[in-house]
């Protein structure tokens, strides 16, 4: 990392501080790290950042208001956010058809890949909501109407992740996250179309045909967790058909090792 000197170093400690000789920390720290992030892209040193500038996240941990490219995030240990909706059909009898993408080819991370029917990082600016919202329509060309009365918040997601071949940049590195859950059940004249480059083609798949592909690991990693989730929000597993049902369960919300509020007091 080439650490610029708006920073101090305590490798005892295993302690970086920002330096702030003002009362601005929110400015200070935002400052600090686009200096330094722009410095590692200048200089081409990580393949995670592939030579660009990306949207702005929120560090949610942090005490006061603080925002760094979404494509450092994983450098730095800091929780991501990302919202994921899963559209599905359900049919008089009750069975439940879902949609899924597959990944344009092109993409710099996981092509080709399953993913959720629409999926985001959270802007800095945005909620949950407002990414699910902005998503839908530029990779499903689901219309803002339906998704804002037909959408449902679901729960979050929580999990340590590792960077890995298919994150496109280096390997191994600890990525916390968070992934606001949501639900929209469409009629049977919706159909999601890719708008956008990102997505190749949707389809219309039973739960069976969804659980062959997560076998064959045919899934981008999170959405397979986003998927399970569903299927045991929706009772496709079940403590009667799944063993591990409760630490599947538990396993998908599990208690980061990371702030996720500012501190009280």
């Amino acid at each position: 990392m080439p650490w610029t000197s708006d920073f101090a170093i305590d490798h005892i400690a295993r302690r970086v501080q920002v330096l702030n000789t003002g009362s601005d920390l929110s400015n200070a720290s935002i400052s600090a790290f686009q200096k330094l992030i722009d410095s590692a892209i200048d200089q081409d040193i990580f393949s995670i950042l592939h030579g660009q500038h990306s949207e702005m996240y929120r560090i949610i941990g942090a005490n006061y208001p603080v925002r760094l490219e979404r494509f450092a995030s994983s450098l730095f240990g800091i929780i991501s956010r990302g919202a994921h909706l899963t559209a599905y059909t359900c049919s008089a009898s009750g069975d439940i058809r879902i949609w899924v993408p597959r990944r344009s080819a092109h993409m710099f991370t996981y092509p080709g890949m399953l993913d959720s029917t629409v999926a985001g990082g959270v802007k800095a600016e945005d909620s949950p909501f407002d990414c699910i919202v902005h998503e839908a329509d530029e990779e499903a060309s689901l219309p803002e109407e339906l998704v804002r009365r037909d959408a449902k918040s679901c729960g979050v997601l929580t999990y340590m992740g590792m960077s890995d071949p298919g994150s496109g940049g280096e390997q191994g590195l600890v990525c916390p996250d968070l992934i606001y859950a949501f639900d929209i059940e469409l009629g049977d004249g919706v159909v999601p179309k890719p708008r956008d480059d990102e997505v190749q083609e949707f389809y219309l798949w039973d739960v069976e045909q969804v659980k062959k592909a997560m076998f064959r690991a045919e899934f981008k990693p999170n959405c397979a967790l986003v998927m399970i989730d569903f299927f045991i929000r929706h009772g496709i597993i079940r403590e009667d058909n799944e063993e591990d049902f409760v630490e599947i369960a538990t396993r998908l919300h599990r208690k980061l090792p990371i702030a996720t509020a500012p501190s009280k007091g």
